[in-house]
């Protein structure tokens, strides 16, 4: 079953084509959600605002080795580990998901694509890949949702407790679980495998169609981000933003490092 393209078996009853479209129209839709968000809000120009500024106060330039320096850190620290998470636990639920949809989504476009019909098997490794993929977007969401989440954890609200900010994660959930679930009626040959695919569909369009409205962007902000901070840091600068992630005696009282839940 883990080792089956469920999306070569629904091209008995949906062509490969329409499938290839819908992933594209995804695709558009974060790319035009994303530059909406990025005017809307105007988060570009804050980001070259503060960059300009940085620059023009710091109280020393930084060499070419020092900037390759910095963005090595910052992929290997702020954006491959989450290194902003303080929380051990709140890391690994975040690193879960994120690596685990990162894993969904290409082993999904892969096989959309590359293996489209039972005439053209994918290989057993990209079905598994995909399962485990949603598996640990599962693991990781679920664990922030109900363990994590700031005012669960040390608010003691509900874990039903449902907010706007929530709608990024909340839609990933649905569109993995409705996925895996469909994904698994379908190999048992289940009669409602339709219906937890027309929902998947749903679930899947919210996911990527509401980035202007959820945190979806801020997954393509973050990595610029945490690079100019850790540059003002370098040149002299204090920027608004916390202190980098191995740097916690930067920001406020040394003796304590600010808390994520």
């Amino acid at each position: 079953m883990f080792t089956s393209n469920p999306f070569a078996v629904i091209s008995a009853s949906i062509p490969p084509a329409a499938l290839r479209t819908y992933v594209v129209t995804m695709i558009v839709l974060v790319a035009a959600g994303t530059l909406f968000d990025i005017v809307h809000k105007g988060s570009a120009k804050y980001f070259f605002d503060n960059w300009r500024k940085s620059k023009s106060n710091g109280a020393k330039q930084i060499g070419g080795g020092e900037w390759v320096s910095l963005a090595i850190k910052t992929g290997l620290v702020d954006v491959l580990a989450s290194g902003e998470f303080c929380s051990a636990r709140r890391r690994v639920a975040h690193l879960l998901t994120m690596y685990g949809f990162l894993i969904y989504v290409v082993t999904t476009a892969v096989m959309v694509f590359g293996y489209p019909t039972p005439a053209a098997p994918a290989p057993a490794i990209l079905p598994l890949l995909w399962w485990i993929g949603g598996l640990m977007v599962c693991l990781g969401g679920y664990w922030f949702w109900f363990f994590i989440r700031a005012d669960v954890a040390a608010e003691g609200n509900s874990p039903l407790r449902v907010m706007h900010a929530d709608l990024f994660i909340l839609s990933l959930l649905a569109s993995v679980t409705l996925g895996l679930i469909w994904a698994f009626l379908q190999m048992r040959g289940s009669s409602g495998a339709n219906v937890f695919f027309g929902l998947y569909l749903i679930a899947t369009t919210v996911l990527f169609g509401s980035v202007p409205w959820s945190k979806f962007a801020h997954m393509f902000f973050k990595p610029a981000a945490a690079f100019e901070k850790r540059v003002t840091y370098a040149n002299g600068t204090r920027s608004n933003l916390p202190a980098p992630a191995d740097k916690p005696e930067l920001f406020g009282n040394a003796r304590e490092q600010p808390r994520h839940y």
